[in-house]
Parts: structure tokens; C-alpha cells; sequence
């Protein structure tokens, strides 16, 4: 009865999920990315009669298939990133890291993307390795990774930059070269990352 009773429970808590999920994903201009949960009756145990297993629709008109069959690298840390916008109020995972969220989306979609890390980062740490400039506005913190040879090995440095670095670093992102009009933009691209998340 019990089991029942948490079958019941975990497809209606389903149906809110699917939604809530993909909101986040048309928000991070994935709009035909659809996400559904299969419940799937399994043999009795301490955690219920259930296999629950998630599943994604990358294009209209193809049926669900398994996460770890169908997303791409770039689509499994977004679509990971939806998930845990939504579970943000519930979960008690501390740290979150993030690898090639940037790949293959838009500035524009960089910038939802950024703003959602960021909304994220108001209940637990996230760690995000990126290449592009509007992901990167929007960390509390910009941290530069670089690496170095010497007497024949490789090393690894990690520096924190202050603003007016952090500024020059994300005009290098921009364009290569640090110019006054990448700087600018840089200057932009900060102010409105921080407007947008306040």
C-alpha cells in the first residue's frame, strides 16, 4: 500500500517536474528539448515499486530516449543545469561543476545560461569551466587557469582576478586582443550580467 501510495505520489510530483524542466530549457533557448520522467513498475524494495529513469526528446516528433544515450556533452551539462534550477530548493548537493556547458550554444543563449549558474550559486557553490565571455561575466568570482612548462614538466596556475583584470581577461575571450572597444564591451557585458541577476 505504501509502495502504491509513492507511485502515485512520484508521477504527479512528475508532471510538475517535466514542466518545471523544461521552462528551464526554453529559457536556455532549447525550446524542442523536452524532458519526461518513466516510472516504470520494478520489483519491491526499501525505495518503492518504481524504476524512474529520464528521459529526452532533442527534436519535435522523436519519441523520448534515455539522457545517456542521446545528449551531447554541450546538451547533458545544460539539460543538467535545468534539472538542478529546478531541484535548487531541495537537493543537498553543496558543489555543482560544470564542464563545456558553453559548447555549441549562442551569446545569447551563453548569457541565460550564465544568469541561471548564477541564480543557482544563491544556494550552493557552482564551479564553471568556460571559453565564452557572457558565461564568464557572470560569476562571483573569475578565476584564470593556466598552464606552463618548465625543466621539462607541465604545471598548472590558478589566479584570481580582481575587477580591472577580470574586465581585460573577458575582453580577451571577446576578441584576442585587448582594446579599448573590447574593453568596453567588456565593461558592458559585466554591468548588464549584474543587472540582469539583481
Amino acid at each position: 500500500a505504501a509502495s502504491r501510495d509513492l507511485t502515485a505520489a512520484r508521477k504527479q510530483a512528475a508532471l510538475r517536474f517535466e514542466q518545471d524542466v523544461c521552462q528551464q530549457l526554453t529559457f536556455m533557448d532549447m525550446p524542442h528539448v523536452t524532458l519526461a520522467v518513466s516510472i516504470q513498475p520494478t520489483a519491491l524494495t526499501s525505495m518503492g515499486g518504481d524504476a524512474v529513469e529520464f528521459l529526452i526528446a532533442s527534436n519535435p516528433g522523436e519519441p523520448p530516449k534515455s539522457i545517456a544515450k542521446t545528449a551531447s556533452g554541450g546538451e547533458l551539462s545544460r539539460i543538467m543545469l535545468a534539472l538542478k534550477s529546478v531541484l535548487a530548493q531541495v537537493d543537498d548537493i553543496d558543489t555543482l561543476v560544470f564542464d563545456e556547458v558553453d559548447s555549441g550554444i549562442s551569446g545569447r543563449a551563453a548569457a541565460k545560461v550564465g544568469t541561471l549558474m548564477r541564480r543557482i550559486a544563491a544556494k550552493r557553490q557552482v564551479l564553471c569551466v568556460t571559453h565564452l565571455a557572457q558565461i564568464a561575466a557572470c560569476g562571483h568570482t573569475h578565476l584564470y587557469v593556466s598552464k606552463s612548462v618548465a625543466d621539462g614538466r607541465t604545471y598548472t596556475a590558478v589566479e584570481e582576478l580582481e575587477e580591472d583584470r577580470r574586465l581585460q581577461e573577458l575582453a580577451r575571450i571577446m576578441g584576442g586582443d585587448v582594446t579599448d572597444a573590447a574593453l568596453s564591451a567588456a565593461k558592458e557585458l559585466r554591468a548588464r550580467a549584474e543587472e540582469e541577476i539583481t
